[in-house]
């Protein structure tokens, strides 16, 4: 196969999917879907056989589903596909003492080719245009055998960890290894573990916001480290730009009213925020002079230090060319959140604010490092 000059943006559910559908259907090798929901709905049922019908005709076909993301899945839901010679992977099963840590990743690898990745999950809230119908969320698809064979020895590796049934030894290993970046191999890999210490994905943001003039930025659920407010904060009172694109509609409700929190300083500062009007907003992108980075992070203390991730960095003006027309069409969709915005809000809202910050950015991290490092009894 031929490999792509640049990425192909895919903007809505209606592109991704159908793409992802035929990617699986022209594959004679291998297939690998991991994803953090999974849902019985009619884009669940319809991968489901489209994996079936490629394990059938010999295909090794491997799924990696978050155990949490995906609980609502009924017992059998995957038996026929499991009955043509496929594979099915629970990660990090549930229980009580270990819930916090997730598979976040969303990726399709088909035979060792060619990549899907973004923060489309596989449900039909996704399935739409972002405005009328579905939720509004971006994809990418691209054709690079040498990015795929290291995403490949990732999905494996997380693959085996998916049981979560590692020695104590093991787990604090885990725990407390060094989160690495990924070579270069057409965009910077960045996989992004649990545990302390800045991820790759951090790594390389605060390294590119440092002097960062121009910072546009989407995303679902926004509650940055303080350094990454700083540097925003920083460029805004500089004369750059910095423009913020967050949820106005939600489907987690606590991370909304989090991240509001943030405004008033934001805003004072000259950051412009705006908010997704039509459809609940899941879109992952950045794009910092030049530098676009895609996948499945969130700008938010789970994404950065609790979930495993995946998000690749380009230094391509092509694909920044592609972000930015992204970017200009959601904004189009988007209400502008004044500056006089905090002073309109009740004791009782700004209390919601604060309280929401306090559980996410405090009590979540806490008690999921320390399920991810405590000892199995």
């Amino acid at each position: 196969m031929t490999a792509l000059a640049s990425p192909q943006w895919l903007r809505t559910g209606r592109e991704i999917f159908p793409a992802m559908l035929e990617a699986i259907h022209n594959a004679r090798q291998s297939v690998r879907l991991e994803t953090y929901i999974y849902a019985d709905s009619q884009i669940g049922r319809q991968f489901r056989d489209a994996l079936t019908s490629a394990a059938a005709r010999g295909v090794k076909v491997s799924v990696l589903v978050d155990a949490f993301g995906s609980w609502p899945l009924p017992a059998g839901f995957f038996a026929a596909l499991l009955a043509a010679g496929g594979s099915v992977r629970y990660f990090n099963p549930l229980r009580l003492w270990r819930f916090g840590v997730r598979d976040h990743r969303k990726l399709l690898l088909c035979d060792g080719a060619v990549v899907f990745l973004g923060g489309f999950n596989i449900s039909d809230e996704y399935d739409g245009d972002g405005v009328t119908r579905g939720w509004c969320d971006i994809g990418m698809r691209i054709e690079n055998p040498a990015l795929a064979v290291k995403l490949t020895k990732s999905f494996e590796e997380l693959a085996e960890l998916a049981d979560f049934h590692r020695k104590p030894l093991m787990r604090l290993r885990a725990f407390k290894r060094r989160r690495k970046t990924e070579a270069r191999l057409g965009g910077e890999l960045l996989l992004s573990h649990p545990g302390h210490g800045a991820s790759p994905f951090q790594s390389a943001l605060h390294r590119d916001l440092t002097r960062a003039r121009d910072t546009r930025i989407i995303t679902a659920y926004f509650l940055p480290t303080h350094r990454v407010r700083r540097y925003l904060i920083r460029a805004a009172r500089n004369g750059g730009r910095v423009q913020l694109i967050l949820a106005g509609k939600s489907d987690v409700s606590i991370s909304q009213l989090a991240a509001r929190s943030l405004y008033h300083r934001l805003m004072k500062a000259g950051v412009e925020i705006y908010e997704y009007q039509p459809q609940i907003l899941h879109a992952k992108l950045i794009i910092s002079d030049g530098i676009t980075y895609a996948g499945s992070s969130n700008l938010d203390i789970r994404s950065l230090n609790l979930n495993y991730e995946l998000m690749l960095r380009f230094e391509d003006p092509k694909v920044a060319a592609g972000a930015h027309e992204i970017f200009e069409q959601i904004l189009k969709h988007s209400r502008r959140i004044e500056p006089g915005w905090f002073k309109t809000q009740s004791w009782w809202q700004r209390w919601q604010y604060r309280w929401a910050h306090f559980m996410v950015a405090r009590i979540d991290p806490l008690v999921a490092l320390r399920q991810f490092g405590a000892v199995e009894k």
